[in-house]
């Protein structure tokens, strides 16, 4: 039996070394080595600074670019995230990133990219991070976006994309967070959001879009894991349906800056965990229902610039709900 172990360890010695050598020797895919040096000529000299040689991930005694990571997958070497964030990209949507077949991860965040994104987007077929908010970018949000099936969260906030939200965005079944704050969207939000069964956060705030929550919440058992509900700055009418309040997730409810009118259904005091309830700047009347001042979790309740009746207290001291760059960390 010692002989047989001896064996063994002996084997996994002299195997070592080749196992290395394949980590080692392993090239990188050209189809990557292409794409990645073609961005790299389109891009701005903070980028090509600090990207030295040719091969992005690594050769010899050169390290991988800054902001890309590879993995070795069989023979070769595939880059699987592209990172290049706050660096004053200026340009278009460098359309070569959609070669990357492999990407898993790509966050050109903050830049001054311009121009649409190209419908070649729908070729990622991994891609579960998608982060371009915070750049110039234009033009509709193409459909093509529904393909990324593996997508789990897209930031597309802080630009300039025009038209309607997409409903083929219903189509990405792991889709956890969908970030489209302050952007020119015009029309209704698709109902069909509602059918994502993993979406945590939606936010559509500070957009040119129209409609009532009734509409947005008429498919039965929809956006079941919902926390987050940012609907602000539109053009928003109707009232706060009862039926919201079957959205028993829901932490931050944003309604301010809309023409909503109506009361507030008490229902909504029973959402167990509602933390912030933001109506202000509409046209809601009536009283708010004692159990809103009762509930255990509600911090903050806004209810500035309305009609309510004499006596109606806000809750808490009302601060703008932003995002800081900690909560896209995960």
């Amino acid at each position: 039996m010692a002989c047989v172990r001896q064996f063994a360890s002996i084997s996994l010695i002299l195997l070592l070394p080749c196992l290395l050598n394949v980590a080692v020797d392993a090239k990188t895919l050209k189809r990557d080595v292409k794409a990645l040096n073609e961005i790299k000529a389109s891009l701005g000299w903070r980028v090509v600074y600090a990207w030295v040689g040719d091969d992005p991930c690594g050769d010899g005694d050169l390290p991988a670019w800054s902001g890309v990571t590879c993995s070795t997958q069989g023979d070769y070497r595939v880059v699987t995230e592209l990172e290049v964030y706050a660096v004053s990209i200026i340009g278009p949507f460098p359309t070569a990133v959609t070669n990357l077949l492999d990407l898993t991860r790509l966050d050109l965040h903050n830049n001054k990219l311009t121009g649409p994104i190209p419908p070649q987007i729908g070729r990622l077929k991994r891609l579960k991070v998608l982060n371009l908010r915070w750049n110039k970018l234009q033009d509709v949000i193409p459909p093509e976006i529904g393909e990324l099936k593996r997508l789990t969260h897209l930031y597309l906030s802080f630009n300039s994309f025009k038209g309607e939200i997409p409903r083929e965005l219903a189509n990405l079944p792991d889709l956890q967070y969908l970030h489209l704050h302050e952007n020119r969207f015009i029309g209704r939000i698709p109902a069909e959001l509602g059918t994502l069964r993993n979406l945590r956060h939606l936010d559509v705030g500070n957009n040119h879009l129209v409609g009532t929550i009734r509409e947005l919440i008429r498919i039965e058992g929809c956006f079941p894991v919902l926390r987050n509900l940012y609907l602000n700055n539109n053009y928003l009418t109707g009232g706060i349906p009862a039926q919201l309040a079957n959205m028993s997730n829901l932490e931050i409810l944003y309604l301010s800056y809309n023409k909503m009118s109506g009361i507030v259904p008490a229902g909504l005091a029973h959402i167990p965990k509602l933390t912030y309830l933001y109506l202000d700047h509409n046209q809601f009347t009536g009283r708010i229902p004692d159990a809103f001042y009762k509930h255990p979790y509600l911090k903050e309740l806004y209810i500035e610039g309305n009609s309510f009746r004499p006596g109606v207290n806000p809750i808490g001291i009302h601060k703008v709900l932003e995002l800081s760059d900690s909560d896209f960390l995960f």
